[in-house]
């Protein structure tokens, strides 16, 4: 069942463990002990990160962002059991800073209730890597550390459909680099950060994420937190539970084939500490399917796309959606090129579009009901 290290049990490669529940630090405490995580590091010595997910300033209830009590119980198990070395490493996307998210997040006060610093990625020097014959510019904080704690949310992707382990590295790159991945594509540069950022110990929040946006604003309570030590067999086994095929998300064949894990969510063998008081229920139907349609994306960053889409799921709801008469065209590819309706500053040469890097949900929201409510009126906003 689990494998046997030292007189103790050590989760291997291939398992999942999952714990349910709603005490979310003590959870997490028990299922680090379950997975026999102070097994997996080297020494009492060994420079432990632990990077979570504070895409944005909103708090985890919203469905966006990692719990802090989950980070409080990885913290307290590893210091009770010696680990003095630690730091937690961020970097909000672009639009958003990190410090108002990890004000907001409660990070701050772990930082402080802990003694654990909390360095901003933004703010981080970085240098350029081969990643398997990708060039990629990674943050200084993150190479630095002898042993990576990826504390990732499983939820909804605007581009990518899903997000967890592998794009989670996302937030350890600079603020260019990030904007350069959307003009790469995402996928593959998401798969080669993979080999450029070793992940040794992964703990998903499936507390309550979002399954359409990254951004949250739709959270679903399930109620239960994972370990795993394969961040793609862990992504291809989110792709399974959101009932999307491997090859939806690319990235995660990509990976696999780079040899950063195993893609084959059947390969992995699922444990649980303890019963599910109530099964969760994935809904198959995505938001983001129907919206995306009113959308001509190329080479969009997630901030500008992640605000436009909840954006258009508001007037979808109020009825306006469907009477917008031309496409929204979004994205970096659209810089220095004219059209009809674009969203943020790459669209600043189309008749009407909506300056801002990126603009907010509710600036897109009120610029594209007046465009719809006129017929066209606001030009330039």
């Amino acid at each position: 069942m689990v494998e046997e290290y030292g007189g103790t049990f050590v989760m291997k490669e291939n398992e999942i463990w999952m714990i349910h529940g709603s005490q979310y630090k003590e959870m997490t405490k028990e299922l680090l002990k379950s997975a026999g995580l102070e097994q997996r590091i080297p020494d009492k010595n060994t420079r432990i990160g632990i990077k979570p997910n504070l895409v944005s300033p909103s708090e985890a209830s919203y469905g966006a962002t990692t719990h802090p009590e989950i980070v409080a119980g990885i913290i307290e198990y590893l210091q009770e059991h010696g680990f003095g070395q630690l730091v937690m490493m961020e970097g909000s996307w672009v639009g958003d800073q990190t410090s108002e998210s990890a004000e907001i997040c409660g990070y701050n006060q772990l930082s402080e209730l802990y003694g654990v610093p909390f360095v901003d990625a933004q703010k981080e020097p970085f240098h350029s890597y081969d990643c398997a014959g990708m060039e990629l510019q990674i943050c200084d904080c993150v190479r630095s550390v002898d042993f990576l704690i990826n504390v990732p949310v499983l939820k909804g992707h605007c581009q990518t459909k899903i997000t967890c382990a592998l794009k989670n590295m996302k937030g350890l790159i600079p603020n260019k680099e990030k904007r350069h991945f959307h003009s790469m594509g995402l996928h593959k540069p998401i798969a080669h950060l993979g080999v450029g950022i070793h992940q040794d110990f992964i703990v998903v929040d499936n507390i309550c994420g979002d399954l359409d946006f990254e951004d949250g604003g739709n959270p679903v309570t399930m109620n239960r937190i994972w370990a795993a030590a394969d961040p793609v067999l862990c992504d291809a086994y989110v792709c399974h539970l959101l009932h999307y095929e491997k090859e939806e998300v690319p990235y995660i064949g990509m990976a696999e084939a780079l040899g950063v894990g195993c893609g084959d969510w059947r390969k992995a063998i699922i444990r649980t500490c303890n019963a599910e008081a109530e099964k969760a229920v994935i809904p198959r139907k995505r938001k983001i399917v129907e919206l995306k349609d009113a959308v001509e994306e190329v080479e969009s960053c997630s901030a500008c796309y992640g605000y436009l889409i909840p954006a258009l799921d508001r007037l979808n709801q109020k009825g306006l959606l469907n009477q917008l008469d031309t496409k929204i065209c979004i994205g970096q590819g659209y810089r220095s090129k004219t059209g009809v309706l674009g969203i943020g500053h790459c669209t600043r040469e189309f008749q009407h579009y909506l300056g801002g890097c990126p603009p907010t949900e509710e600036q897109i929201y009120q610029f594209l009901k007046m465009y719809i409510q006129n017929k066209g009126t606001p030009e330039h906003v």
